[in-house]
Order: structure tokens, then C-alpha cells, then sequence
């Protein structure tokens, strides 16, 4: 990666370590709170900048934050490397992102589900269906050419749009699969991330407050789409496809709009210097 497409190129070192910090809490905070965790935003960036708890929430829900924070730094660090990615990778991500400890073959962690999953959800019709990801003899197939799909978008810098069509796609390819008993959705947010930064631009998230907007719209590909399969598309284009890139379009206004500012600091300062200022 190129200066020109580091997220944090041209600022200096303090709005760098300050914008970094921002994008994390905010990315960690979002990304837990739709899974339920109780920490606020405010909570988050005082877990994670002095290392202590907040009185009366659950340890649980600091250990999450904890192991969201360590895994962007996977990111980061993966978004210099030149190597392709592989499923050792997304492994070692689960690791951080699981930090609860369970001895249980049926719930493994860092390593493919060994049983189905799936969830309910109300339909358009406003019905309860229920949504079956794929089996779990087919996950490392699945999984594979959604890694070729990582790789590809990876291998090239985005513009916008291009980028914004990236994580669309990769997250919901993720989300249809279900490779894990947990933490796909934080997995997902995750990863479909990486083609986003390599392009130098700020992470996409999720706003807490659109969780059930955010969760009618995958479902809603799934009910039109049905259980992935191997030997088929994985994503089809159409109208679901479309509502959920603009659903994410609409979020990304929050990390964006950190980065804009930061610039605009580092600007003044330009100006500043410039002009002789001390």
C-alpha cells in the first residue's frame, strides 16, 4: 500500500494516534452494541484507553471490546501485507474476536462451525421464517471462493463506490455462509473492511439505532435467495443486493465525517505554518 492510500497519510503523529483511536471506538462500540453488548461509546473508548471496567457492566461485554480493538489491529496489519489471505487468517481474527473461552467441540473456536445454524426473523409479510445458513460440509468450499473474492478486491485500489460495492458484498457473502457458531456478524464487519482501508479510506459501520433495518435487509436477500449452495453464485445481483449497499452508503457518513475533520485540523495547521504562525 502506497502512501498515497494510507487512511492516516499527511497528518501529524498526534492526529494520527488520535483519529486511530476514534475510528477504533467507534468501529468496536458499533459492532458489539448490534451483538448487545451494554458498553456505550464513552464506556468503549474508557475501556480501551486506561484499561479498567466501568462499574456495574458485564465483564463479558469488556472482554468483547477488548478482543474487537485487537482484531482491527489485525486488520491494519493486514492491509500492508502483500501475501493473499487464507483461512488461517480468518481463524487467528476469530480468535481475537471470540474471547470467551469455551471448551466445546460444537463451538469451536478458530475453525469452521461442525453444526447447522440458523436463526428466525420476521419476513416481509411480517411472518416469522426461519433462515438456514449453509451447512457445514460445505463451509471450506463456500469460504474458499469467498476468499478469492477477498483477494481480488484487495489486490487494487477502490474508489468510493467501488469500495462501498466491495463490502457489500463481502459482507453479506460472509453473513450468508455462517462459517462460525458466533462472532460472524463482528467477523463480517470486520473483514469486508480490508479492501476499504487498503484504499485508504475509513472503515464502514453500522449504527446501533438501524440494527433492525440492518438485519431486515440481510435477511430479506436470504428469503429472496435461499441457503447458499456450493456450485452456485454466491451473490446475485437485484434490488436486495442494491438496498443493502445504500443502507451501508448511508452509514459510513459516521467514520467519514472523523476523517474529514481530522484533515481539517491538519489543515489549519498547514495554513498556519504557512503563514509564519508559531
Amino acid at each position: 500500500m502506497s502512501a498515497q492510500q494510507d487512511l492516516f497519510a499527511g497528518l501529524d503523529c498526534d492526529l494520527q494516534i488520535a483519529l486511530r483511536a476514534q475510528l477504533r471506538d467507534l468501529w468496536t462500540h458499533t459492532s458489539t452494541a448490534l451483538e448487545g453488548n451494554s458498553l456505550t461509546l464513552g464506556d468503549t473508548a474508557f475501556v480501551l484507553a486506561e484499561g479498567l471496567t466501568v462499574a456495574g457492566k458485564p465483564l463479558k461485554d469488556h472482554y468483547e471490546v477488548v478482543g474487537h480493538a485487537r482484531a482491527i489491529e489485525l486488520i491494519y496489519d493486514w492491509v500492508k501485507r502483500a501475501t493473499p489471505f487464507v483461512e488461517a487468517d480468518l481463524f487467528q481474527l476469530h480468535r481475537a474476536v471470540q474471547t470467551e473461552i469455551i471448551f466445546d467441540i460444537y463451538s469451536p473456536i478458530g475453525a469452521w462451525k461442525n453444526e447447522p445454524n440458523g436463526t428466525y426473523y420476521l419476513d416481509q409479510n411480517n411472518r416469522q421464517a426461519w433462515r438456514e445458513y449453509a451447512r457445514p460440509e460445505q463451509v471450506p468450499v463456500l469460504m474458499a471462493d469467498w476468499l478469492i473474492l477477498l483477494n481480488r478486491f484487495c489486490a487494487v485500489d477502490l474508489e468510493m463506490e467501488a469500495a462501498l460495492s466491495a463490502y457489500t458484498r463481502l459482507h453479506l457473502g460472509l453473513t450468508r455462509i455462517h462459517p462460525f457458531f458466533d462472532g460472524n456478524g463482528r467477523m463480517a464487519r470486520l473483514v469486508a473492511n480490508l479492501p476499504v482501508i487498503h484504499s485508504g479510506l475509513p472503515p464502514i459501520v453500522v449504527a446501533r439505532e438501524r440494527r433492525r433495518e440492518y438485519i431486515g435487509l440481510l435477511s430479506a436477500y436470504d428469503s429472496s435467495h435461499g441457503q447458499p449452495q456450493t456450485g452456485k453464485p454466491l451473490l446475485e445481483e437485484g434490488p436486495e443486493l442494491k438496498a443493502l449497499q445504500k443502507f451501508f452508503a448511508d452509514n459510513w457518513w459516521q467514520t467519514l465525517e472523523l476523517v474529514e475533520n481530522a484533515r481539517q485540523v491538519q489543515r489549519d495547521r498547514d495554513q498556519h505554518r504557512m503563514g509564519g504562525g508559531l
